[in-house]
């Protein structure tokens, strides 16, 4: 489903302002490394949370994993002297204890003017009117509710270690193809039917377009800037990084023709693992469905995961996911009245802890 699409649904038009731009939204844990902070929230409680956003408001925080996208987006402005890409701060901090966020990001000279803080609301349905293209998340929540009402939506996982060494000479984005750029039933088929029903259904649909997967809107405005430039000279690279093979690979292919976009450089891996192509194109971030493969890239590169919330739920991520963010299955979620108290040998802490995860991590 595409952004402008979702504006008519919701009777919500985008502001002029924003024509042609790219808008990518972040969320305060996505964009800088607040793992320490969010352990304090989960363990004691939103008081000393706020004591400790507080505390340390004027200390940099460390680089979260979408932050070498946002940098990267964000430098295509000044080097052309045009507005072509916005990033939005979207977070479930309020404005106050959010206020650490903000002034890292002008600390590390980001130019973010638009921010959002929902103090604990789920933030999707802001998406809309923000006009994004992109959301980035930590919280396995705000990024199923996203893909749900059809945005491009990642949940990051942690960091690379050490650091990624990415310029912004260049911008590169690395896709999968199936369930991101394309609808997921084709994988569906797969998975249910085997490799030959599959191979054999793909060589009969070979011209048939393959129905969008959440990432085409995103994947279009990308495209868009790019032809604006000459090709040597564009400052974003894609990729179509893609467990397909042949005879499969002729259908992505001329899917994205009928769409009129072209992927930079697409490896169709056959079932062979990606990290290593992803180490050698160093993208400033990977979209892929798969845990598998998500495991394999993010201890190298910033990645994320495209998986409704009631698919991540049947799967363990490892331990380079964010930290505190699944949901246990089947785990009550009674409310609390206070949710504030701190013993944790306590029947109200407990349910406290429960309460603040269901409004989500910050």
């Amino acid at each position: 489903m595409r952004v402008d699409s979702l504006s008519a649904r919701y009777n919500c038009r985008m502001d002029p302002k924003l024509e042609g731009k790219l808008i990518v939204a972040i969320s305060s844990r996505a964009l800088f490394n607040l793992d320490a902070a969010h352990e304090v929230f989960e363990t004691s409680g939103l008081d000393d949370y706020r004591a400790l956003q507080v505390k340390h408001e004027d200390e940099l925080l460390e680089k979260g994993t979408g932050f070498p996208l946002v940098e990267g987006l964000l430098s295509i402005n000044k080097r052309v002297g045009q507005e072509l890409v916005e990033v939005v701060l979207v977070s479930r901090n309020d404005a106050d204890t959010g206020l650490r966020v903000m002034n890292s990001v002008e600390k590390y000279d980001l130019p973010i003017s638009r921010a959002v803080f929902t103090d604990g609301r789920a933030p999707y349905g802001y998406l809309t009117p923000l006009s994004c293209h992109l959301f980035l998340s930590a919280n396995p929540e705000d990024v199923s509710q996203a893909l749900n009402n059809g945005f491009a939506a990642g949940l990051v996982y942690k960091p690379p270690f050490p650091e990624t060494n990415t310029t912004n000479d260049e911008v590169r984005i690395a896709f999968d193809g199936d369930a991101v750029l394309f609808a997921p039933e084709h994988e569906e088929i797969y998975r249910k039917q085997g490799l030959e029903e599959f191979h054999k259904q793909e060589r009969e649909s070979a011209d048939v377009p393959m129905k969008p997967g959440p990432f085409k809107a995103f994947v279009e405005a990308i495209h868009g800037i790019q032809k604006r430039f000459d090709r040597d000279q564009c400052p974003i690279r894609t990729a179509l990084v893609t467990a397909r093979s042949a005879p499969a690979h002729k259908r992505a292919i001329k899917t994205l023709r009928s769409w009129d976009v072209l992927i930079n450089e697409s490896f169709f891996m056959g079932g062979v693992g990606k990290d290593g192509v992803l180490s050698v194109f160093r993208p400033h971030i990977f979209f892929d469905d798969q845990t598998n493969y998500c495991q394999a890239a993010a201890p190298k590169l910033p990645t994320a995961q495209v998986r409704a919330q009631e698919e991540i739920q049947k799967i363990s991520l490892p331990v380079s996911a964010p930290v505190g963010e699944m949901l246990a299955n089947g785990r009550s979620r009674k409310s609390s009245s206070n949710g504030k108290s701190r013993s944790k040998r306590s029947a109200n802490q407990s349910a406290g802890r429960r309460q603040r995860r269901k409004r989500a991590s910050r």
